[in-house]
């Protein structure tokens, strides 16, 4: 049984699903568009036609139907029932009828479902798996639905030390109830709001029209995952390559961020 919403009850758990549903009504050919490009330079591939896609944390659905207008076979599935109707929503607007894309619900941290999938010729899983409260088998779990000779497509946010702790308890807060969330938007809109203006004032551009042309993601929509999102784990760069290259994989490619965003890896399944 899913203790989704249970979990989100108890203050545990963020509402991905609910926030992405809102998203999802700005998605725009343009957002699709961008999505796919940068798609196909983090897999630096010009298309994925007749692979097997395995979207697992599927969100919006905006990357799942990115690989599927490149060509792939998609699977999705996400554990949080609001991710996966705003996903079915997506495709059965942008591709009707589609027999070569199908959702469910799932968790990555259940080896039994995952069993049943197979394996696929690319797995994704971006920014989603330090959000099960279990971030290193929930890596282990999705690395063994890639093939052999196929990609793991992951982004996990990046080890800060103490400030990725600070941050943690502001998710709690957040989290908490509604004085808390009330509370931390209050403080961080306007700062993270202030904080881009300036910086396009720095840079002579757009920030905020930056952020959408670079994944096609909305930065309004990712302050409330960033700012509310539990479960919260990172990783470094070192730590998670280490982690994938024992269990047989080779880094193929690699996007640091030295901030809190995500660090976005690519690795190679070299051995079983």
């Amino acid at each position: 049984m899913n203790t989704h919403r249970a979990e989100v009850r108890r203050g545990q758990r963020f509402s991905f699903g609910r926030n992405w549903q809102n998203f999802a009504r700005s998605i725009t050919p343009g957002r699709i568009e961008t999505a796919e490009a940068s798609l196909r330079e983090l897999l630096r591939v010009d298309d994925i036609k007749n692979r097997g896609f395995l979207d697992a944390g599927s969100g919006s659905g905006l990357f799942s139907l990115a690989a599927r207008n490149l060509g792939a076979t998609v699977r999705s599935f996400d554990y949080d029932p609001d991710s996966v109707a705003c996903t079915a929503s997506v495709r059965d607007r942008q591709r009707p009828g589609d027999q070569n894309w199908r959702v469910e619900e799932g968790s990555v941290l259940d080896p039994e479902y995952l069993d049943s999938l197979g394996q696929f010729d690319i797995v994704y899983s971006w920014g989603v798996l330090h959000h099960t409260g279990d971030m290193w088998s929930a890596i282990r779990n999705v690395s063994r639905r890639v093939k052999p000779d196929g990609l793991l497509v992951i982004a996990l946010y990046n080890d800060q030390g103490w400030v990725s702790r600070l941050w943690k308890r502001i998710k709690q807060v957040y989290c908490s109830g509604l004085p808390g969330r009330s509370l931390v938007v209050a403080v961080f809109f306007p700062y993270f709001f202030l904080r881009t203006v300036w910086k396009s004032v720095r840079s002579g551009r757009n920030e905020f029209a930056a952020y959408r042309e670079r994944r096609g993601m909305s930065i309004i929509h990712d302050w409330l995952d960033w700012l509310g999102g539990l479960p919260f784990e990172v990783a470094s760069v070192d730590a998670t390559s280490n982690f994938l290259i024992e269990l047989g994989f080779e880094l193929v490619n690699v996007v640091k961020n030295t901030g809190r965003g995500n660090n976005q890896f690519v690795f190679l399944r070299t051995s079983g």
